[in-house]
C-alpha cells in the first residue's frame, strides 16, 4: 500500500553529485529519493522481529533505525523540493513505521496522525496503527512503584499483570497484522521485567527463591520461540549458579548442616542450563555460556566432593 502511494506522487528526489571527484563506495552514499527508502522499510514491515533478530540495512544498521534516519535527513536536506507537501503523508505513515519498531511508540502515534489528506485506505490505516501504538505507550508506561516494604512486592506484580493483561487484550483484537510480533516482544520484556524483580527482591521473602526460580522458568517456556530464548536459558542458570554459592556460603560443605543432594541439584541444574546454550553452534551466547560453565565448574571444584560423592 505505501510503496504504491509513494510511486503516485514525485518520482523522486536526486542527489546531485560532485564531477571530478573519485566514485564514492555506492553503500554510504545518501538516499536519493523517498521512495528508496520506503521501498526496503516496507519490504521489513511483516518481519517477525519477535523470533528474529531486525534486519540489517547495507551498512549494517538496523533496518528501521536507518529508514527513520534517511527520512529525516531527506526531510532535512531537501526541505525546498519537498515544500509543495505531495509526498507528508507518505513520509509521517513511513517514519510511524519505523518508529513503532525502535519502541518509540508515542512518536509514532504522533507521526501516524499526521496522515491527513491522501488515499483513504492509508487514511484509515494510520488511524488504525496510532490508536495500537497509544496502547502500546500506555502499557510500557505501567510501572511498578519502587518500594521494597512487606506489601511492595505484590503491588509490584500487580502492575505487571495490569500491563499484561493490556497487552494480551491487544494482542487478541489484532489478528494477524505484523503488531502481533511488536506486542509479543512487549509481552516478553513484560514477563522478564517481572522475572528481573522476583529475582531482585527474592531474598527478602520466604518464597522469594521458589517464586524467582518459577518466573524464570515460566518465561524460558513461554517464549520458547522467542530471538531472546537462550538469553533467558543464561538467566536461568545463572540464578541456579547463584543459588548454589549462596547454598554453599550459608552452609559449608564440612558443616552437618550440608545437604549433598539440594547441592547437586542445584549444581546440575545451572550446569545443564549452560550446556544447552554452549552446544547450539552459531548462537550468539555459545561462548558466553561456555565461559559461565567453565567458571561454574572451577567453583565446584572447590567443594569438597567427600562430601556429596558417592
Amino acid at each position: 500500500m505505501l510503496l504504491k502511494i509513494a510511486s503516485g506522487f514525485l518520482s523522486g528526489v536526486f542527489m546531485a553529485g560532485c564531477a571530478g571527484t573519485p566514485e564514492p563506495d555506492p553503500r554510504y552514499l545518501p538516499s536519493q529519493s523517498v521512495l528508496e527508502v520506503v521501498a526496503v522499510l516496507r519490504r521489513h514491515i511483516p518481519d517477525d522481529t519477535y523470533r528474529f533478530a531486525p534486519a540489517r540495512d547495507f551498512t549494517g544498521r538496523n533496518v528501521y533505525r536507518a529508514s527513520l534516519l534517511r527520512l529525516e535527513n531527506l526531510e532535512t536536506a531537501h526541505a525546498d523540493a519537498l515544500r509543495a507537501g505531495t509526498l507528508d503523508d507518505v513520509i509521517a505513515f513511513a517514519k510511524g513505521r519505523a518508529l513503532e519498531r525502535i519502541r518509540a511508540f508515542d512518536l509514532a502515534a504522533v507521526s501516524y496522525r499526521q496522515v491527513r489528506e491522501s488515499d483513504p485506505s492509508l487514511r484509515q490505516e494510520s488511524l488504525r496503527s496510532a490508536a495500537v501504538c497509544e496502547t502500546l505507550d500506555e502499557a510500557t508506561h505501567i510501572e511498578p512503584p519502587n518500594t521494597e516494604a512487606a506489601v511492595g512486592r505484590e503491588v509490584a506484580l500487580a502492575a505487571f499483570e495490569r500491563r499484561r493483561a493490556l497487552l494480551d487484550a491487544l494482542l487478541a483484537d489484532i489478528g494477524s497484522s505484523h503488531y502481533a510480533a511488536v506486542i509479543r516482544e512487549e509481552i516478553e520484556r513484560t514477563d522478564l521485567a517481572r522475572a528481573r524483580f522476583l529475582a531482585d527482591v527474592r531474598r527478602l521473602y520466604p518464597d522469594g527463591d521458589v517464586r524467582a526460580l518459577a518466573a524464570i522458568q515460566q518465561l524460558v517456556v513461554t517464549h520458547r520461540e522467542s530471538k531472546n530464548t537462550n538469553s533467558h536459558l543464561l538467566a536461568l542458570g545463572d540464578l541456579y549458579a547463584e543459588l548454589a554459592v549462596e547454598y554453599v556460603q550459608n552452609h559449608p560443605p564440612e558443616s552437618l548442616s550440608f545437604d549433598p543432594p539440594h547441592f547437586e541439584e542445584l549444581v546440575e541444574a545451572a550446569a545443564r542450563m549452560y550446556e544447552a546454550v554452549s552446544n547450539q553452534d552459531g548462537a550468539a551466547e555459545k561462548i558466553e555460556a561456555a565461559r559461565r560453565l567453565e567458571a561454574f565448574l572451577a567453583f565446584m571444584l572447590k567443594i569438597d566432593r567427600d562430601r556429596f560423592s558417592p
